[in-house]
């Protein structure tokens, strides 16, 4: 089990001893110096909002140049917003479609890693407090769905997450009563989804769980236990109703 002591975003946000220009590099940009910001800014006014083939042809050239590595073929959508984005590595053929936060903050992570053909929909999360997220090849990511990592959370290739799904990579303790639960430690098991796994619409899943390849996973469905091989799961909390395998 990973505890983590991080500093929430109000105190770094409240706190009077840095400038607001200071805490803006700290928690947008991630790396300091005068260069860093102005480079941030400018691609952002100048790509960001733009309209059709224009706009997606400035997000291709510009933001490669904000992050930390991207492969050839990525289509930027509009409203995207880059957090620490040198910890953000893209492969060939991604496709990131609008409103969508890639945010790989933390000051000892590795950041965030999107394999190959994998699709980002829009309004989709994939936030890091510390933690690291790893896509693999020809993964789906179905609108509105949140991926957080405050340790490990790793996707294999080919896996299909339908809309609002959440990945929940990392909770608060709360057996002391003395003090909101808030102000307690994080926990940060981590998640591992294996390959070919298909989860509906509206599923959770909790830290600490892997799921096994091939897995099926219900709509609205809570997992808060393992899923073995092939084995499909619903409910809140999800239970085991068959093995794909079995006659």
């Amino acid at each position: 089990m990973e505890e983590k002591k991080h500093e929430k975003i109000q105190e770094q946000l409240t706190d009077r001893r840095k400038s607001a220009a200071a805490k803006y590099v700290e928690l947008v940009i991630g790396q300091k110096g005068f260069g860093k910001l102005l480079k941030y800014e400018l691609i952002n006014w100048f790509c960001q909002r733009s309209t059709g083939a224009w706009g997606l042809w400035k997000r291709k050239k510009l933001y490669p140049r904000l992050l930390g590595s991207c492969g050839r073929g990525v289509v930027f959508g509009r409203d995207i917003v880059l957090r620490h984005p040198h910890k953000i590595h893209i492969g060939d053929n991604v496709v990131i479609d609008d409103n969508v936060l890639l945010d790989a903050k933390g000051s000892g992570n590795r950041g965030i890693f999107i394999g190959d053909g994998v699709f980002v929909g829009r309004n989709s999360i994939l936030s890091c407090k510390d933690g690291d997220i790893e896509i693999g090849p020809q993964t789906n990511i179905g609108f509105n769905c949140e991926i957080f990592s405050a340790g490990s959370v790793v996707l294999g290739s080919k896996i299909f997450l339908a809309a609002y799904c959440y990945l929940v990579g990392g909770t608060h303790r709360f057996d002391r009563t003395d003090i909101p639960i808030m102000d307690q430690e994080r926990e940060a098991k981590g998640i591992a989804i294996g390959d070919n796994c298909w989860l509906g619409a509206g599923a959770v899943i909790d830290d600490g769980v892997t799921i096994g390849r091939d897995a099926i996973v219900g709509a609205g469905a809570v997992v808060n236990k393992d899923v073995d091989e092939y084995g499909i799961v619903g409910g809140v909390p999800a239970r085991l109703i068959k093995d794909r395998r079995a006659e």
